[in-house]
């Protein structure tokens, strides 16, 4: 049984051997041909196949420089004090101008009124002088009084009438003959234009508005305390 078992094997490995090397072609019997032309015959148009290249990585974009966008430069203005009447025909010039709304603010402060201790009017210089001679013997001091009093002369300025009325009775106890309280200036309320953040153009606006200004000049706004 092991000799017939061995027989058996040993044919079919022969009949292996003669078919994987073609000599049994006569009868047919003949392997696949796995050759490259055997295998192009077997493709669907191998003419028109190509082998794809793989693109390119296009090449990074040169960093392109951020152009900086600075704040505009501003500054603080503000006006020399004015009056009621001149604020109102400056604020009307205001709004009709191009200044954006919120810009500017007219800004009011109140200012107290003044009275003096008064010599005067006197009719002349000589007059005025004769009387400076008076003070300066009595050592009492004295100053010109200014605007719409002269000629006259001040014994002193105060924030009251109550203050100068007092100063008067001390005045006329060392001897001082005429001299009487007057009211230099009333209470009043004044007003400046004031743009905290002004811009180029702001600034040329107001140039146009010089006549609203009346002469009343622009000029850097105070460093706060």
């Amino acid at each position: 049984m092991l000799r017939f078992a061995l027989l058996v094997l040993l044919i079919a490995n022969a009949g292996y051997l003669a078919w994987t090397q073609g000599w049994m072609a006569t009868l047919g019997w003949t392997p696949e041909e796995q050759s490259e032309p055997y295998r192009l015959k077997q493709q669907v148009r191998p003419d028109v196949l190509s082998i794809a290249q793989p693109e390119a990585a296009p090449a990074p974009a040169p960093n392109e420089p951020v152009e900086e966008i600075l704040p505009e430069e501003t500054i603080c203005l503000q006006s020399e004090s004015m009056d009621e009447a001149q604020s109102k025909k400056l604020q009307r010039a205001l709004q009709s101008s191009n200044l954006p709304t919120g810009s500017w603010a007219m800004v009011p402060s109140s200012i107290a009124g003044r009275w003096m201790v008064y010599l005067g009017k006197f009719p002349n210089e000589m007059s005025m002088e004769k009387r400076r001679a008076e003070l300066r013997n009595r050592k009492i001091g004295y100053d010109r009084a200014g605007g719409n009093l002269e000629p006259g002369l001040s014994l002193g300025r105060f924030s009251s009438e109550e203050a100068a009325t007092r100063e008067l009775s001390h005045m006329l106890n060392q001897g001082v003959r005429g001299a009487r309280v007057v009211q230099e200036r009333a209470p009043q309320t004044l007003y400046v234009l004031r743009l905290p953040q002004a811009t180029v153009a702001q600034r040329n606006v107001l140039q146009t508005l010089q006549s609203a200004l009346e002469g009343k000049a622009l000029r850097a706004c105070p460093a706060a305390p």
